[in-house]
């Protein structure tokens, strides 16, 4: 049964990957963001197949097309139940967070308005491997250090597409195009995530390039 709302490019790309064969991103299917894929897997519990490189997707000649393109393909038309939740921010703490990082944007380091400012889990959904803990209203200013940080909205949809790609690819993003990581290097590592990742602490990954500078 097609788990989306027919009419919609979800209840499109379902009818077409039911046959649980390889299809072209570019000539058959019509979702064409990554975030898309992550839903399907995360929220419905839909199983998408892999390359041999580990990736949501695979890169084959079509014969529609006549091009090398982005395929995906449907494991399997049984769901499951890999969905990670999360447990949502208090009002209070919400204010709290804004605060506490003076309205700054991250990325920016522009102060903006609170209704400008989104609060992003330095770790990516994509990521996670449980569901979230409740957030406690009370949590500790340090506690709101490791786990948070403000975006715009258009600075946390950047973020997001960067962590979608390395989840999907296994290679870290840059930040500001400088090839440099406080911790690892461009590839994920699962012992360290994503710590030493611009997108994960823009403002750690600021403080060790200063310090890498000072020694030199």
């Amino acid at each position: 049964m097609n788990p989306f709302k027919e009419g919609t490019t979800s209840y499109h790309d379902f009818e077409v990957m039911k046959d649980l064969k390889w299809h072209c991103s570019k000539c058959e299917l019509k979702s064409g963001q990554a975030k898309t894929w992550q839903i399907w897997r995360q929220e419905k519990g839909l199983q998408l197949d892999k390359d041999e490189k580990d990736n949501w997707y695979k890169r084959i000649h079509c014969e529609g097309c006549h091009q090398r393109t982005v395929h995906r393909k449907l494991k399997s038309l049984d769901r499951i139940d890999v969905t990670k939740t999360r447990s949502g921010i208090p009002s209070k703490l919400a204010k709290r967070i804004k605060e506490h990082y003076n309205y700054i944007d991250a990325y920016s380091l522009r102060k903006e308005a609170a209704t400008r400012l989104e609060i992003d889990h330095r770790e990516p959904q994509v990521r996670w491997k449980h569901n979230e803990d409740t957030n406690d209203v009370n949590m500790s200013e340090e506690a709101i250090e490791k786990k948070f940080m403000l975006l715009t909205r258009e600075n946390n949809l950047l973020k997001s597409r960067k962590c979608e790609k390395c989840a999907e690819t296994g290679m870290r993003p840059i930040g500001y195009n400088i090839d440099f990581y406080y911790k690892g290097n461009g590839y994920y590592d699962e012992q360290i995530g994503c710590q030493g990742c611009f997108w994960y602490n823009p403002d750690k990954w600021r403080e060790a390039i200063n310090e890498q500078l000072k020694s030199n």
